[in-house]
């Protein structure tokens, strides 16, 4: 298994990405850095603006291309994405092209919190707006103290038809 983070916004004062040195912990297929994560910027900011603050046109056949040689050394390649699916990649594109050019279905993982279902549920419409398939979506529970916390889970159960692969449960820090 090969994770990938095509596009990320955010480093620690190492110069690295958490988020892609996590996936990277998790895969067993070494790859290069640049296939795994073909494009970072130091400001965690919406990746447009990074993108536009670094000079730097986000080209989606080298992301593509990376995908295309992770899929050859691995047999499957998560791609994790970056602020969600309508966070701009530049003025013409959203995240949602990535899984549509690699032709990949979209887990949607879930922020349990206030507001969390008119968030999820208005993904998921675009998710279909757009012809992608949703293969499930995952809760994370982003606050221990969510009153009606299975409730919320619940109805979005009845809402989203794909299956709920599971509850990633609330840890400090």
């Amino acid at each position: 298994m090969a994770a990938m983070k095509p596009v990320a916004a955010g480093v620690e004062a190492d110069g690295q990405n958490d988020d892609v040195n996590k996936l990277m912990a998790v895969s067993n297929v070494a790859a290069p850095l640049q296939d795994i994560n073909p494009y970072v910027f130091a400001p965690a900011i919406a990746p447009h603006i990074a993108a536009h603050q670094a000079g730097v046109a986000l080209d989606l056949q080298k992301i593509a291309d990376s995908y295309a040689r992770l899929s050859q050394a691995a047999d499957l390649v998560l791609v994790e994405g970056v602020g969600g699916l309508l966070v701009p990649l530049d003025a013409e594109h959203d995240m949602s092209v990535i899984p549509l050019r690699l032709n990949l279905p979209v887990l949607l993982v879930v922020g349990m919190r206030l507001g969390c279902l008119n968030h999820a549920l208005l993904t998921v419409e675009a998710i279909q707006a757009r012809g992608l398939v949703l293969a499930g979506w995952v809760a994370n529970v982003l606050d221990a103290q969510m009153p009606v916390l299975e409730e919320n889970i619940q109805a979005l159960s009845q809402r989203i038809h794909a299956p709920c692969w599971g509850c990633v449960d609330w840890r400090e820090g």
